[in-house]
């Protein structure tokens, strides 16, 4: 695996900073002190083990973004090969106030329903407003598989778009 030149501490930093998070909040999120966040960010210290798969899940990355390691990427395959059948949509959407919206459903099916509006409650229409479908069909047609779009708004909303074939 590839690993990028920023230390972990710089990597929570800018995280941090990219989810509109204050060190106090990131700490009272892990149960710890904001000066602890700040030793880390400083690399005067490191996180404890437990807390990678905390931190990752709070920015909304992977545990190998967070560790520096090679960032998922989407990747082609021959259109013929896909079966559209066994294709699975994945959404995480996460509003800067916490809200945190899980999809993972027959691509079939998030089509219909994104389509039609009716993936879930207000606040899911909203966050998924923003997203042209058609676009997210074309790339499935051309056989792109993975992580296909990953949206963060000025105010610290965050949606990432996964098409997995099993």
């Amino acid at each position: 695996m590839e690993k990028d030149n920023k230390t972990l501490g710089q990597r929570i930093a800018y995280y941090r900073k990219a989810r509109n998070i204050t060190q106090e909040e990131l700490g009272e999120k892990c149960g710890v002190s904001s000066q602890a966040v700040s030793k880390w960010e400083n690399d005067l210290s490191a996180p404890d083990i437990t807390l990678i798969g905390t931190l990752a899940e709070i920015f909304c990355i992977s545990t190998d973004e967070l560790l520096g390691l090679k960032k998922e990427v989407a990747t082609a395959v021959k259109p013929e090969t896909l079966n559209v059948d066994r294709l699975i949509l994945k959404m995480d959407i996460k509003s800067a106030n916490g809200d945190i919206v899980k999809i993972n459903i027959p691509y079939k099916l998030g089509k219909l329903f994104i389509q039609s509006g009716m993936m879930g409650d207000e606040k899911t229409n909203k966050a998924l407003k923003g997203i042209d479908f058609d676009q997210i069909a074309k790339m499935v047609e051309m056989g792109i598989l993975g992580p296909i779009m990953d949206i963060q708004s000025a105010q610290g909303d965050t949606v990432k778009v996964t098409i997995e074939q099993l």
